[in-house]
């Protein structure tokens, strides 16, 4: 019996073992290594969009099992002093799954990890821990990956999903520096004060800093609030006790719409400086790729991180499919030919995603009595036009198939 064509992927975060279920159910022999030692608790949450969820939703029964919660509805809020009330209030994503076939799902970012990583093992995937990657080696017809702990392992080619501070880029592209946004989240998950009321998605717009919340589950809301301050590293580590207690007692424990009562609910506090990267102008070398973050990182603004990097997983599964259906070990010539139509297919997109978030991350954070007017009247107007925001919901949540799968 031949011996399936093997696979490297480069880390177990959120895409990572999900392109590991697909490369399985398409005849590969996918190994995930991850540097941490298990599952992270890491991360609040994640808001899996109608685009990420379709891709979720080619792996049987996947979807069924996620805990979370269904977002009905997105209002905004003036916390200014001089204009508190509500900008605008929209129901218009409780029709997305009658449009697109799936809504906005609050979910738990460690528990919805813990999942993918079950799911990949329940198919049979090798995930190996401890083991970061950091060299790469290239022949005719395999990669040898080199780890820090000395350890090293060969496959037919390598995909690079270990995020922003990617080892595989590194070693493609050389160093860079990560681009800092200016802009830092605090942030947490607290309990529901009512567990029967539809928070929906909410939007509180102050002078000099904005903050976001949505439910998770039942009895739970997770919420960040994006500030502009001198830069803070990307550890997603909780803040210490006195620092913890120091924003409890802020100013925004005392925002109106019930905004400060979860800050001063929350038994956990993390901080985190918001990071994208340059462009790249190919994202392989050779049989090496990268895909998700590794290839695209983003600030939160959009809430695409996750669901882009599902996209990419259709995307470059579907080429190798496409040009290489028997699964068999792929030229490097063949290699090519692939991720150059992935690239072509995902760059432009990615791409303009990215700007997009760091110009709304952007947009939502301003400082002064004046500015922070313009910008509410801003979201006033821009939700006014129903057919506007459908049509922009339309546009960002077609993809990354607009009607019937092929892969």
């Amino acid at each position: 019996m031949e011996s399936k064509t093997k696979v490297i992927i480069a880390g177990a975060g959120i895409a990572g073992p999900v392109l590991a279920i697909f490369l399985k159910l398409k005849g590969y022999e996918p190994v995930v290594y991850e540097r941490t030692l298990s599952v992270p608790n890491a991360g609040l949450s994640l808001c899996l969009q109608p685009n990420g969820l379709r891709v979720l939703s080619l792996i049987p029964g996947f979807v069924d099992k996620l805990v979370g919660k269904q977002i009905s509805k997105v209002v905004h809020y003036s916390l200014l002093p001089e204009e508190e009330a509500v900008l605008a209030e929209s129901g218009l994503v409780s029709k997305l799954p009658e449009t697109v076939g799936f809504g906005l799902f609050g979910i738990r970012r460690p528990k919805f990890h813990r999942q993918i990583i079950e799911e990949a093992e329940a198919h049979g995937i090798r995930i190996v821990w401890g083991h970061q990657a950091v060299g790469f080696e290239q022949s005719e017809d395999h990669v040898k990956v080199t780890f820090a702990n000395g350890n090293t392992d060969t496959a037919s080619f390598v995909i690079g999903c270990d995020g922003l501070h990617s080892n595989t880029r590194i070693s493609l592209f050389g160093k860079e520096p990560v681009s800092f946004t200016g802009l830092t989240q605090t942030g947490g998950v607290s309990p529901a004060p009512d567990a029967r009321r539809d928070y929906g998605m909410r939007n509180f717009y102050a002078d000099g800093a904005h903050m976001i919340l949505y439910p998770v589950n039942d009895s739970e809301i997770s919420w960040a609030i994006t500030q502009r301050e001198p830069e803070t590293k990307e550890t997603w580590g909780h803040m210490d006790e006195e620092a913890q207690r120091a924003f409890k007692e802020g100013p925004w424990s005392q925002w109106s719409f019930g905004a400060g009562e979860l800050v001063r609910s929350c038994d956990r506090i993390v901080k985190f400086g918001l990071y994208d990267r340059p462009e790249l102008s190919v994202w392989h070398k050779g049989r090496v790729v990268l895909l998700g973050d590794a290839a695209h990182p983003t600030s939160p603004h959009l809430g695409q991180g996750a669901n882009q990097a599902f996209e990419d997983v259709y995307h470059l599964v579907r080429l190798l499919k496409k040009h290489n259906p028997s699964a068999s070990a792929p030229s490097t010539e063949l290699l090519s030919t692939i991720f150059t139509e992935y690239e072509s297919l995902r760059m432009a997109r990615t791409s303009a995603l990215v700007k997009g978030a760091r110009k709304q991350g952007e947009a939502r954070v301003v400082e002064g009595v004046e500015a922070c007017k313009a910008r509410n009247n801003s979201i006033r107007e821009a939700w006014r036009d129903g057919d506007a925001i459908t049509a922009g919901y339309m546009e960002l949540y077609s993809h990354p198939f607009l009607e019937k799968s092929d892969i």
